[in-house]
């Protein structure tokens, strides 16, 4: 029986990040993993990009503030490629998640590293490999979430309600109609606007200028006089809506 060259097989890797102990910490997680094998390192954007171009890495450890190009900025340029790497955001700054999963990367890791954490996101890019990509969707259906000393994986499936708090957002999580039955709440650093853009309309609705809902958690539209509405909710609970979205809601339900 042939044996399997395991090193061919381990996924090609660029480390790329401006802080030299960061980058040793890395390697010294990554030489104990053998699904991936480091081909080289980047200590700014641009030498990323032209390593990435020469190297043809698999999967890129990506650092999110470097001077000039940042992390995200090389993760678009990556992205141009007929074939880009997989890309791991490695970073001290948890406020990048959105724009991180708007561009496909499979994984957002906090420092300081731990070589748990890093070894499962890296396990999940190698679950991903050779899966053939689905057309990127305009629509986020997946949100990284503060939890901890980690960021947390939401389905957006999941969310039933979006508050506004002041330059954050409160997602609601888990089955509106079982309050009790494993419901939680997460804050995420982004405006209510700005998370709005990002979310299928044809799923979502904004009620009031805090406030959005999936559309499947409105029971019922209520008229509460004086020209007042409210959306009636799956829970029995009923939110009031703004004048300013009550058009669009009345047009959801046919009025």
């Amino acid at each position: 029986m042939a044996e399997i060259d395991i090193e061919s097989q381990a996924m090609r890797t660029l480390i790329v990040d401006d802080e030299p102990l960061a980058v040793e910490r890395i390697q010294v997680i990554c030489a104990e993993l053998p699904a991936i094998r480091v081909v080289g390192t980047a200590s700014d954007g641009a030498a990323a990009l032209r390593l990435a171009e020469k190297l043809e890495p698999d999967l890129v450890l990506l650092d999110m503030t470097m001077p000039e190009l940042d992390g995200l900025g090389v993760a678009r340029k990556l992205a141009e490629n007929e074939e880009p790497p997989a890309v791991i955001f490695v970073t001290a700054h948890d406020h990048f998640a959105v724009e991180a999963f708007d561009l496909d990367a499979i994984d957002y890791v906090l420092k300081p590293v731990s070589a748990d954490r890093l070894e499962r996101a890296i396990e999940r890019a190698v679950a991903r490999r050779g899966e053939r990509k689905e057309p990127h969707s305009d629509w986020l259906d997946e949100l990284w979430v503060p939890h901890r000393s980690e960021l947390l994986r939401i389905a957006v499936s999941e969310v039933h309600q979006i508050d506004a708090e002041r330059d954050y957002v409160r997602l609601h999580v888990g089955d509106p109609a079982e309050p009790d039955e494993g419901s939680r709440s997460y804050l995420l650093l982004q405006t209510i606007a700005g998370l709005e853009a990002r979310l299928d309309p044809e799923k979502f609705i904004r009620i009031h200028r805090s406030t959005i809902l999936r559309r499947n958690n409105i029971r019922g539209l209520r008229h509460d006089g004086l020209g007042v509405w409210s959306a009636e909710l799956q829970n029995g609970d009923a939110l009031r809506i703004g004048r300013t979205y009550l058009s669009k809601v009345k047009a959801m339900a046919g009025r």
